[in-house]
């Protein structure tokens, strides 16, 4: 009776302790991915597999839904870029992504012809481009996704020199396709090593149902509340024969930002500028109205001594790979009542590099491997005011690599052969001529 007794409460006492332990792991992951800062950027429209999990569309996403901007790896698709069957997730930190067969994932409706793909930004990047594949008719999607399922020439390919601002838009061309299909959308920055790879799940209903009718213009565009650096822009909503989906708010004829209300507050201004203001409506289908009326202002002009500083920047981290000798470095924009001209990189008590205030990166060089640093980062404005220091970034560098030779494409490589291609090491799984490194099976990432 005893011995019954004991074994009872201790399978009793493993259940409890069990479930305390995961539900310990959850509110970690839950604490640990709401402060997490690597985190960028994800497309919202047409939905992405990321953002559906974090809506909770998708299901068993696992720890995504705390994070669909974190969907980081090398850049260089196809060549580089994360291994085949880890496409969705960027390389696996979230695995369960990378689950693939013909029913896993919620589809969005799309028709061939002009989408646009709107994208929302956590911490913008300097961008080298945007660029977007699409599956090959005839691929298998009851199998993980390779370079083998995509046509690896993307349709639509962005260059683009700058910054965006939290939203960014691409009018694409998508190609003719029937039944499920995925596209995978790559941005591409341009001065560190990394990209930002979405999945977006999508259903083609077939050709004959191509919406080609644009918007109306929207009308009674006004601005209010006009100050040195801001100003509030509103209108009234177009009209479509399907729907429209967001609005894009142009300054002449650059695009400062988009958005799915009837208003919005424009930050970030010059003081005692002229600006002209209009907006475009955009359905479902990437059609663009014409403009709508312009509202004109300018910016009030800043009166006497500036004494204010910035705010200090925030969300200082680590922004993809450290090495032995680099680490680079991301942060949240400062606000500054006239405006934030730049940014002092700090390594412990000494200022290292000095960057433009439109610039929120900088890769530290010349490190020492396998030795501790501490970085911070101050705004400056024109008239010399210094925020306080962002939070602290503890980092230690990792020993220095091994070196590998350079790969070759007609040398012969067995098993356990190890080689460098693109900054990247890679050890053969088995016997492989002229398979390149990044693009095929046969090759694994040394890490």
């Amino acid at each position: 009776m005893s011995t019954t007794l004991r074994l009872s409460n201790s399978g009793l006492l493993r259940k409890i302790m069990a479930g305390g332990l995961l539900l310990a792991l959850a509110i970690m992951a839950m604490f640990l991915f709401e402060s997490k800062a690597s985190a960028h950027g994800y497309v919202s429209n047409p939905s992405s597999r990321a953002d559906l999990c974090a809506r909770g569309i998708n299901t068993n996403c696992g720890l995504i839904i705390y994070e669909p901007y974190s969907l980081e790896a090398l850049k260089g698709f196809p060549a580089a870029g994360p291994a085949d069957g880890k496409i969705a997730s960027a390389n696996g930190l979230f695995a369960p992504l990378d689950q693939q067969s013909a029913t896993r994932w919620t589809k969005v409706n799309i028709s061939p012809g002009p989408t646009t793909f709107d994208w929302k930004i956590k911490v913008p990047h300097a961008t080298a481009s945007w660029k977007y594949y699409i599956t090959k008719q005839n691929w298998d999607p009851n199998a993980p996704l390779t370079r083998a399922s995509f046509d690896l020439t993307p349709f639509c390919s962005v260059p683009y020199k700058g910054t965006p601002s939290n939203t960014y838009s691409d009018t694409c061309n998508v190609p003719s396709r029937t039944g499920y299909q995925v596209i995978l959308a790559v941005w591409e920055i341009s001065d560190t090593n990394n990209a930002f790879y979405n999945v977006i799940d999508v259903n083609f209903s077939g050709s004959g149902n191509i919406d080609t009718t644009p918007p109306t213009a929207p009308t009674g565009v006004a601005a209010s509340n006009v100050a040195m650096t801001s100003a509030s822009i509103s209108w009234n909503a177009a009209t479509d024969n399907v729907g429209v989906t967001n609005y894009r708010i142009f300054n002449g004829a650059t695009q400062l930002a988009s958005t799915t209300g009837l208003n919005y507050n424009l930050t970030g201004l010059t003081p005692n500028t002229l600006y002209n203001i209009t907006i475009k409506a955009v359905d479902a289908a990437g059609n663009l109205s014409p403009a709508s009326n312009a509202a004109s202002f300018t910016t009030l002009a800043v009166t006497g001594p500036d004494t204010q500083a910035p705010t200090a920047p925030t969300s200082l981290h680590v922004m993809g790979t450290t090495t032995s000798t680099t680490v680079p470095l991301m942060w949240n924009a400062s606000t500054d009542n006239v405006g934030v001209t730049g940014y002092q990189v700090f390594q412990g008590n000494n200022l290292i590099a000095t960057v433009s205030g439109s610039t929120l990166e900088y890769l530290a060089t010349g490190l020492t491997p396998n030795t501790a640093y501490s970085f911070t980062v101050k705004a400056v404005d024109a008239a010399g005011n210094v925020s306080a220091a962002s939070n602290v970034v503890n980092v230690t560098t990792p020993d220095a690599p091994a070196t590998y030779p350079a790969w070759s494409s007609t040398a012969v490589y067995v098993g356990g052969s190890k080689v460098s291609h693109n900054g990247v090491n890679y050890e053969a799984k088995w016997w492989t001529q002229g398979e390149t490194p990044g693009s095929a099976d046969v090759w694994k990432v040394i890490p």
